[in-house]
């Protein structure tokens, strides 16, 4: 509810009324002790209750619009939709079984089959660098619960506490996500087995553990998960992976946004023909190189 002001005070001293005007109609609602204070002089004029039409208050009825005006407060965290008991979350038990076991012979598998390989890759980071070969991580898994994650050392010793000092040639602008293109911390044998992926060959022991799959999101560090808003974090709402949509569509090259579509729209349409023709096309993808550094 509002109220104007009496218009008859806006209106003073501007139209006085002359002798040949009509004098007004007596309102029949005016009192008589109204008309004596008008009469006793200018000091009790004060007094004088003003009812014509014009100054009685006027009632707004105020209505709330249907559209918000543009200085109204927005609800920032309107991210993706949420995900409910669809594809991988609604999976059922011998679908997860196979999923699994998937994951247990195809990692051991090729644990086997690229040992010699992974004994090169070894020998040559110990050889060219100081510092340990494999490179321990923490990282966000399924359910947001920490784990270790296993990489083969491909830049400097203590390169995360240099983030800082690189932090203006990240190339993803939107999001937690640190990737710099040609980064000075990557050591001569880093940027080989990165350009092929081989510095994630030893996750194969977390996907032997449980702690990742084969196919899955990939996995936050825990400052980045930190930042990230509840949408964001219902990548965690399934087992992180080696390799997803983001890693045959781009890798680094695909900003954070639509890297976090790719994710979501994986466990959204899950099957385990989804994980097998991820899989196949991987091959291909690493072979490219295309966004890896």
């Amino acid at each position: 509810m509002a109220s104007v002001p009496p218009a008859s005070a806006a209106a003073e001293g501007h139209e006085q009324p002359t002798d040949d005007a009509p004098a007004p109609s007596p309102d029949p609602e005016v009192r008589q002790s109204d008309i004596r204070l008008a009469d006793e002089g200018p000091s009790a004029r004060g007094s004088v209750l003003d009812l014509t039409d014009a100054s009685r208050p006027m009632v707004i009825d105020l209505v709330r619009p249907e559209v918000p005006p543009p200085d109204a407060p927005v609800d920032e965290e309107r991210g993706a939709e949420r995900l409910g008991a669809v594809g991988l979350l609604a999976a059922r038990p011998w679908q997860l079984g196979v999923k699994r076991l998937l994951d247990i012979v195809g990692s051991l598998t090729l644990l086997i089959l690229l040992s010699p390989l992974m004994l090169v890759i070894a020998i040559a980071i110990s050889l060219t660098s100081p510092g340990p070969v494999i490179y321990a991580q923490r990282r966000i898994g399924e359910g947001g619960h920490p784990f270790t994650m296993y990489k083969f050392r491909s830049m400097e010793r203590d390169a995360h506490d240099l983030r800082h000092l690189h932090a203006h040639r990240n190339r993803h602008t939107i999001g937690p996500v640190f990737k710099v293109p040609d980064d000075p911390r990557i050591t001569r044998v880093g940027k080989l087995i990165r350009r092929l992926s081989l510095d994630e060959l030893p996750q194969l022991l977390n996907v032997l553990r449980g702690d990742m799959s084969l196919v899955g999101p990939r996995p936050a560090l825990p400052e980045e998960f930190a930042l990230c808003s509840s949408d964001v974090r219902q990548r965690t709402l399934v087992a992180p992976g080696l390799t997803c949509i983001w890693q045959v569509s781009g890798r680094s090259d695909v900003d954070f946004l639509r890297w976090v579509d790719m994710d979501l729209e994986y466990i959204r349409t899950w099957t385990l023909r989804l994980d097998l023709r991820l899989l196949i096309r991987t091959i291909p993808a690493v072979i490219r190189g295309d966004g890896a550094y």
